[in-house]
């Protein structure tokens, strides 16, 4: 067998449930080396189950993983599952400078310096570079990651892909990242309705297989309506005669009883034919439904978000001059000057740990600043979703903790809730027990339902399955108020943002521009100055043509000349 193709994972008839709902079912499959598996489905559909049994945290209720008892797994869980003592655990162990290697190579400095006051003011992003460095530093044979660009900057995800490209063994990403998928990932593994289905590609190859199979799913599943509606109409149109035959066979018929009774029998024999025929095709029906029934195509969950607002747009709404933050040992920003209007669609980037939140924080009055001054509008109503949508009441519903009570408020949240794919059955189970996408939509909907004149979105999209991304880009598009956000998501960030706050050199600065043409602004500045030298160079020689071709004494030759030392200045000025 060829060794890169060596099964590294069995697993065998997997079963799991929560509180009588049935996550895996039966599941089956084998991880082979160097694959790189890309592991999809909505939320709540299993998927941090999934990689928890493999990694051995939860136990299955039925079924078995075979693998090697050396086989060494490194695991990278969702950020919010990481504590201040995780880290200095890691941080204070002996085999650490791998750690301290991946961690600077990703952007951390001085990480070996880190104290506990440090650590516990660690952006997601800065949680999820330290997990990554460990998971890394372990040299483990098979990676499981979930969700690792949740929180990462570009640089970081750059890192990644060429980490993961190094890595010899095989690899399984649970992950609604469509650009990191498509890098990374060489299969894709669905999870849906407790089952697994297995696609070859990365994940564009797999939204257009999967398009393509729903659709032919469709049609053998109405060809089969109809074989059904027509043997159906036959065993109606046989019970009537049927019936008929058991009518005319109590009949009280006249003359002698002779005939009677031969007319009778006539009929009862008939009537059991037909009894025969019904029962006979009755049975060849559910055979064949038994042997071949296609089930009826699952739809793809619809979902759709509204906002309302009334707004005057164009109103200044947040002021900073000289803002700065910083801590004893270090400054976030300094005498930063921008401003934010009412309607604009802002986008806030920077390296992980640069203050992003904690310039949110300061919007929201729940940050001080050290120096300079933050003024906001008094009049505006903000809503604010976190990154670790954990602040919800883990023991209530989502009702509940939406805290509506009119009948009218409940049935929009519960209409809400279910054009975001969170069913009936979720709506009345403690937040506690569901996923991170579950929760964040049930943040969605509070924000929804209330009438908010700014949106503060701190990774969006970090929990949310691929179809409600797409809903929410939607979506906050038709909003008419302004919106705020931090995204590594590059996808959604340019679809939304046509303006930009960027942390750079410990300065915020506004730029108006879209995250696209900001992060090719170098490509850019590169063409140009191409394009520069060339102009320059064509003109040097026009200017040489020229002089081979004039006297020394003639006056003109003094201003080509002198035009010609220019140029040349010029020219060693844009090379340098």
């Amino acid at each position: 067998m060829h060794t890169n193709q060596k099964t590294v994972i069995k697993v065998i008839g997997l079963e799991k449930s929560f509180q009588l709902r049935k996550v895996l079912d039966n599941i089956q499959f084998d991880i082979k080396n160097g694959e790189r598996i890309g592991l999809v489905g909505y939320n709540g559909t299993g998927k941090t189950t999934l990689a928890n049994i493999l990694f051995g945290n939860i136990t299955p209720d039925k079924g078995t993983i075979e693998k090697s008892s050396e086989l060494k797994i490194g695991y990278l869980s969702q950020s919010i599952d990481y504590e201040v003592n995780d880290f200095q655990k890691s941080l204070s162990g002996d085999e650490n400078m791998d750690l301290f290697q991946h961690a600077s190579s990703l952007g951390l400095t001085k990480v070996s310096n880190w104290e506990e006051e440090r650590l516990s003011h660690l952006s997601g992003g800065e949680k999820l570079k330290l997990a990554l460095s460990m998971v890394w530093a372990s040299k483990p044979d098979l990676l499981i990651l979930d969700e690792p660009t949740n929180h990462l900057d570009f640089k970081g995800i750059e890192w990644l892909v060429s980490e993961l490209e190094k890595f010899p063994g095989p690899v399984l990403i649970i992950s609604h990242d469509r650009h990191f998928l498509d890098k990374t990932v060489n299969r894709v593994f669905e999870l849906e309705n407790g089952k697994i289905n297995f696609y070859n590609g990365n994940y564009s190859d797999y939204r257009v297989e999967k398009q393509q199979s729903m659709e032919n799913h469709r049609h053998q599943y109405n060809v089969q309506q109809r074989q059904i509606e027509m043997v159906e109409s036959q065993m109606e149109q046989l019970k009537s005669w049927s019936e008929k035959g058991h009518r005319d066979s109590t009949k009280k018929g006249s003359g002698p009883s002779k005939r009677q009774n031969g007319f009778k029998e006539y009929h009862r024999v008939k009537a059991k034919k037909t009894d025969n025929q019904v029962k006979s095709k009755m049975k060849r029906l559910q055979n064949e439904l038994k042997k071949n029934k296609i089930d009826k195509p699952l739809e793809e969950v619809q979902i759709r978000f509204e906002f309302d607002t009334q707004v005057k747009r164009g109103k200044r709404i947040v002021e900073a001059k000289r803002l700065t933050k910083s801590y004893v040992d270090r400054t976030l920003f300094q005498h930063s000057n921008f401003y934010i209007n009412q309607g604009e669609r802002i986008g806030i980037l920077g390296e992980n740990g640069c203050g992003k939140t904690t310039l949110i924080k300061m919007i929201l009055d729940q940050e001080t600043y050290s120096d300079g001054d933050i003024w906001r509008s008094d009049s505006i109503k903000i809503a604010y979703l976190s990154q670790d949508v954990d602040d919800l009441p883990a023991d209530k519903t989502a009702i509940e903790a939406l805290g509506f009570t009119d009948r009218e408020s409940v049935q929009k949240a519960r209409t809400l809730l279910a054009n975001l794919g969170l069913k009936e059955a979720f709506i009345t189970k403690p937040i506690g027990t569901l996923s991170l996408g579950e929760r964040t939509r049930v943040k969605l909907v509070d924000m929804l339902m209330k009438e908010y004149d700014v949106l503060i979105l701190d990774e969006p999209t970090n929990h949310l399955d691929l179809p409600s991304r797409e809903q929410l880009e939607k979506t906050l598009a038709e909003f008419k108020g302004t919106i705020i956000t931090v995204s590594h998501d590059y996808y959604f960030l340019n679809k939304l943002c046509d303006r930009l706050l960027v942390f750079e050199d410990q300065q915020i600065k506004r730029l108006e521009m879209k995250p696209e043409e900001y992060f090719y602004k170098d490509v850019n500045k590169e063409d140009n100055q191409e394009e520069a030298l060339l102009i320059i160079e064509n003109k040097i020689a026009m200017i040489l043509g020229e002089l081979s071709l004039i006297d020394q004494k003639d006056p003109k030759y003094r201003e080509l000349d002198q035009e010609f030392n220019e140029l040349l200045k010029q020219k060693r000025n844009l090379i340098s």
